[in-house]
């Protein structure tokens, strides 16, 4: 049976004046689909062959930090959404790709994270993003658009600030070749 391939999000199209109606507005807060959990942690360290302590040994963490804490690199992997559910369509929490502007492709061109606190096994991250600023139409080598910041904040299940990410983004018309 062949079925017929999502994209993940779709972008929406439209003028820099009607994207500048978008400033300041927000994603509805997202709830992670899953709680921060020490399997994936391990996963993800065994990747990375990190072998910090914070995130492998219960006893050192609890000295150290009052429990088993995340790596901050796995942020974003706690607010990301199922790529399918048989019940719910897939959401996603960047407000990026609902700006209405010119442009098919859109590519991540800086982040900046700053981090208040640890994530700890069980927390369950929020995330709200919003549209800080878009750029006039800027001519590049990748070709023709516009520069979007946006500025994310990742709560968990209490509201404490776990982190704001800046991110700086590129969408744009790619140059013919």
């Amino acid at each position: 049976m062949n079925k017929a391939v999502k994209e993940p999000f779709a972008l929406n199209y439209g003028s820099y004046e009607e994207a500048q109606h978008f400033l300041d507005n927000r994603t509805l807060n997202t709830v992670a689909e899953f709680t921060v959990n020490w399997e994936a942690i391990k996963i993800y360290c065994s990747l990375e062959e990190d072998g910090n302590a914070s995130y492998w040994d219960e006893e050192y963490a609890r000295q150290q930090w009052g429990g088993i804490v995340a790596p901050p690199g796995l942020l974003l992997t706690w607010a990301m959404s199922l790529q399918w559910h048989p019940k719910k369509e897939r959401s996603h929490h960047f407000i990026a790709v609902i700006v209405p502007l010119p442009g098919n492709t859109l590519i991540n061109v800086a982040t900046k994270t700053e981090y208040e606190r640890h994530l700890f096994l069980g927390d369950r991250v929020h995330v709200e993003d919003r549209l800080i600023d878009i750029s006039h139409e800027k001519n590049t080598r990748l070709g023709i658009g516009h520069f979007l910041t946006t500025q994310a904040k990742f709560t968990n299940q209490k509201d404490e600030l776990i982190a704001i990410q800046t991110n700086q983004l590129f969408r744009y018309n790619a140059h013919e070749e």
